[in-house]
C-alpha cells in the first residue's frame, strides 16, 4: 500500500473527472472525515486516513482490500474504473441518466441503453461524456459513456443507442472471479 505517483494520479484523476466533473474536490476535501488515495497491487482504493493508519499494521500479502476500490491500472499503466466505484460516483456524478423499468434488465446484462429505454438525462450533457446510469427511482445502476449530447438523444429514432455501457452492477454476477 502506498501513496499514487504523480502520473497515477493524472490517470486517476483525468478518469474520474470524465464522471464528476469540479466534484472531484469533494473526494479530497471531504468535511466529516478526510480520505486518501492508495495503490494496493495495481488497485486504487479510496479510503479514510483513520483507516489507512490502521491499515499499515497489516503486511502486504495479507492485506487484501482496504476502503473503496475504484479501479485498477492495466499493465500499459491505463486506468479502468471499476464497478465497485459506483457509489463513489452516484454520489458526487456531474450528469446522469435515467432508464425506465423496462430498460433496467438490458442494461444490467451489460447491453447498451437505448433511447426507447431513456426515461430522463441531465440537460446540456455532451457528446462523449461520462455518466452514471440510474434507475426511475434513483438508485444507481452502473456508468456510461453518452453516444450523443442531449440535443442530439430528442432526434433519435427508439432503437438509437443513447449511452455506451461501461459497467453495471450485473457484474458482481458476471465477473465474479475478476473483480478481486
Amino acid at each position: 500500500m502506498r501513496p499514487l505517483t504523480e502520473e497515477e494520479t493524472k490517470a486517476v484523476f483525468s478518469k474520474l473527472a470524465n464522471y464528476v466533473g469540479k466534484n472531484l474536490v469533494h473526494l479530497i476535501d471531504r468535511p466529516d472525515t478526510p480520505h486518501c488515495f492508495r495503490l494496493h497491487r495495481d488497485r486504487v482504493f479510496y479510503v479514510s486516513e483513520s483507516l489507512m493508519r490502521l491499515a499499515v499494521s497489516v503486511a502486504r500479502p495479507n492485506l487484501v482490500s482496504l476502503g473503496t476500490c475504484l479501479g485498477k491500472f492495466s499493465k500499459t499503466g491505463k486506468f479502468r474504473l471499476h464497478i465497485t466505484a459506483l457509489d463513489v460516483l452516484g454520489q458526487y456524478a456531474k450528469h446522469k441518466v435515467w432508464i425506465k423499468p423496462n430498460g433496467e434488465m438490458p442494461f444490467l446484462y451489460g447491453n447498451h441503453v437505448a433511447k426507447a429505454h431513456l426515461g430522463r438525462i441531465t440537460e446540456d450533457t455532451p457528446e462523449h461524456q461520462g455518466v452514471v446510469v440510474f434507475s426511475m427511482n434513483d438508485t444507481p445502476l452502473g456508468f456510461g459513456v453518452t453516444a450523443r449530447s442531449t440535443l442530439d438523444t430528442r432526434k433519435l429514432d427508439p432503437t438509437a443507442i443513447v449511452v455506451f455501457h461501461q459497467a453495471d452492477v450485473g457484474e458482481y454476477l458476471r465477473d465474479e472471479d475478476t473483480l478481486f
